[in-house]
């Protein structure tokens, strides 16, 4: 309410598997986009049904509610948009069904252009229209070449996958 509706929330089902394990998360890839699905579920029937002041219950395989409420229903209706990235197979059918706005990295235009076109058409098979949107990385620092440097030693960690 104090930011008058102006919030999206971004979901994140996945990440490095040292942090998940620090955090007691156990869960394979797959299990992870499962449990993504059935909480986005469980988290829209308590949004939508806060404007009917009525009670959520939830039995899943991941998630259970008892009488789950809001006191106060979202300003957003029907909900808060959902933003979500992943190049995974799993990942894509996760933002067809589910999402409100793909977030995709800055790849190569092509790259960018083909991911598109395949969620365009996952989600028309779930009488879904998919928002999209491009996440980048700005580096400021003092020079181009510290800018670069930087740049160059993230790049460096990343792999194929």
């Amino acid at each position: 309410r104090f930011s008058n509706g102006r919030v999206a929330i971004n979901l994140v089902a996945g990440g490095d598997k040292t942090e998940l394990e620090g955090d007691g998360l156990y869960q394979n890839p797959e299990e992870r986009y499962e449990a993504a699905a059935e909480f986005v579920d469980v988290w829209r029937d308590i949004l939508k049904s806060s404007y009917k002041k009525e009670l959520v219950n939830f039995d899943g395989k991941f998630y259970k509610t008892t009488n789950a409420k809001l006191l106060y229903p979202p300003v957003q209706k029907p909900t808060p948009p959902l933003f979500f990235g992943g190049s995974s197979d799993e990942a894509r059918e996760l933002a067809a069904q589910k999402v409100d706005l793909y977030i995709t990295w800055g790849e190569r235009p092509q790259d960018v252009k083909e991911k598109i076109e395949d969620l365009k058409k996952r989600a028309s098979k779930y009488g879904r229209t998919l928002r999209f949107g491009v996440r980048l990385h700005v580096i400021v620092r003092e020079t181009e070449e510290e800018a670069w440097s930087v740049a160059e030693k993230l790049i460096s960690k990343l792999d194929d996958e």
